[in-house]
């Protein structure tokens, strides 16, 4: 008898053993659910946060790359104009003109060969007329010749 009481007891203490396990799988399952919820909560909470942060950072990162650009550009521009005035000052040394001057001189060119132009028109056209004169007054010696004959 004492063996069946035995086996009852371990019976007994298995059944209690897996009830227990039985309610600590459902006492998980309901602190998971309560705590899941805090936790999503907390991430969402801390999420919006890092978020507020990061978006405050990056406008900061934006001004600063802003004021930098334009400093960059101030110095790229008063070193090309620092590199194009040395230039000039060299080419000027060396006696190269510049486009200005070639310009200028091809505009004097242009005027000049207008002018020449102009001469050749008013040269050429004079010795036909003076040419017309000489055989008209060349014809009237010739009738005041033969008249006196």
């Amino acid at each position: 008898m004492a063996k069946k009481k035995k086996k009852k007891e371990l019976q007994n203490d298995i059944m209690e053993s897996a009830h227990k396990v039985w309610l600590a799988g459902l006492g998980a399952v309901a602190m998971a659910e309560e705590e899941g919820g805090k936790l999503f909560s907390s991430l969402l909470d801390k999420g919006q946060t890092l978020e507020g942060k990061s978006r405050e950072q990056v406008e900061k990162a934006k001004g600063t790359v802003a004021g930098m650009k334009t400093v960059a550009e101030s110095y790229w521009e008063t070193f090309g104009r620092t590199v194009d005035d040395q230039m000039t000052a060299v080419i000027h040394r060396i006696g190269v003109p510049t486009k200005d001057e070639i310009e200028a001189l091809t505009k004097k060119v242009e005027d000049l060969t207008v002018a020449v132009d102009n001469l050749r028109t008013k040269s050429a056209a004079k010795p036909k007329t003076t040419a017309a004169k000489k055989a008209t007054a060349k014809k009237a010696t010739t009738k005041k010749s033969a008249a006196k004959k």
